[in-house]
């Protein structure tokens, strides 16, 4: 009876999906989300909660935010002449896009890549294509993409930039060649901007069809759930028609905002981080069959031998320290496991869990 109330009230898409799932954590070291490890000092932890003190959770919040986009706007350099649209985290943000476009409209992502891109689309039976990687660089296959493009002429292209999981910056070149031949919109996904140093904002009033995705939750506010996105005030107002009212509440509003204002802070943070990544990587390419890649993000995708996976996975599980583990994707992901930064003696515990296993096998 169930199943057949099931089959009649949800479409097809829905019924094909596996539901996105998240890995239980409690108790065990946790390297499987890209989260910043660090907290707040406790004196910047008593400004706050005096703050929230104040914080009118009887009424609606700001429809649009206006202290905290004004905000936003200062800290991440973004042109007056471009439109921003916040969204409860960069998900909701690419729910929008995706449910702003035609029925049976075409997306098309590099694989593998942030796998919401596909989920969302694919659930509102969207056309989702993807071309792959080039296996040995995780570049883009530019020749691929262009093709792709004039066969297909998708609405949407996304580009991750440093692409999850493999960490890596596309080139700029040949992002800005799929921009030129895109008939649709281009989001840069730039989620792990505070590590790499690089971004595409300011190519925002040149480029009416690119846009660029950002969220604080890499920075160090996860639990907020904070997305924005940035580009022409035209486009931006025709995803401002399906935004749904007082989606960003009051205590993220509030919490956001003075968060920002204390920039030095995630600065010094973000760069332990990254200095943290570099020690992390050498040691895991000493380590016996093991191969690790270069990241511009906060996390390192690595190698391991022929099946051996899973196995390490598990192992390192069984230690109390929860990694994320690729293989399961398939293609050029086969045989990989992720790690996210952590503190320096979360990153040491992880080490010599993998080293030890590492020689066992």
């Amino acid at each position: 009876m169930t199943q057949n109330l099931i089959k009649t009230v949800f479409r097809k898409e829905i019924l094909a999906l596996s539901a996105y799932k998240v890995a239980e954590a409690k108790n065990l070291i946790k390297l499987d989300a890209m989260e910043n490890p660090y907290t707040w000092p406790e004196q910047v932890k008593e400004d706050w909660l005096q703050l929230i003190k104040e914080c009118p959770i009887n009424r609606y919040p700001d429809p649009e935010a206006k202290a905290l986009l004004a905000t936003l706007r200062q800290t991440n350099k973004i042109s007056a002449q471009s439109g921003v649209l916040l969204g409860n985290g960069s998900d909701e943000i690419i729910q929008l896009l995706l449910m702003a476009v035609p029925e049976q409209s075409c997306v098309l992502a590099p694989s593998p890549s942030f796998v919401m891109y596909q989920q969302v689309a694919l659930s509102l039976g969207l056309n989702y294509q993807s071309t792959p990687l080039l296996a040995d660089s995780f570049e883009l296959d530019l020749p691929a993409m262009l093709k792709t493009i004039e066969q297909t002429k998708p609405a949407l292209i996304f580009l991750a930039y440093p692409n999850n999981p493999t960490g890596n910056l596309f080139s700029a070149e040949a992002i800005m060649s799929i921009i030129e031949h895109a008939p649709g919109l281009v989001i840069v996904d730039e989620a792990y901007a505070p590590f790499a140093n690089a971004s595409f904002i300011e190519t925002l009033t040149d480029k009416p069809n690119l846009l660029v995705m950002r969220t604080v939750s890499k920075l160090g506010l996860a639990g907020l759930r904070l997305g924005f996105i940035v580009g022409d005030t035209a486009v931006i107002e025709q995803l401002n028609k399906i935004r749904l009212p007082y989606n960003i509440n009051s205590l993220t509003q509030v919490t956001a905002e003075f968060a920002l204002k204390n920039q030095a802070l995630f600065d010094q943070q973000t760069q332990q981080i990254c200095l943290d990544r570099a020690i992390v990587l050498a040691q895991l390419n000493q380590l016996p069959h093991l191969t690790a890649y270069q990241s511009a993000a906060n996390f390192i995708l690595f190698r391991t031998g022929k099946n051996q996976a899973a196995r390490v996975f598990e192992a390192l599980k069984a230690q109390g320290i929860l990694i994320k583990n690729m293989s399961p994707q398939g293609g050029i992901l086969t045989d990989c496991l992720r790690v996210t930064i952590g503190q320096p003696e979360e990153n040491k515990a992880f080490i010599e869990a993998l080293t030890s296993i590492m020689e066992s096998l």
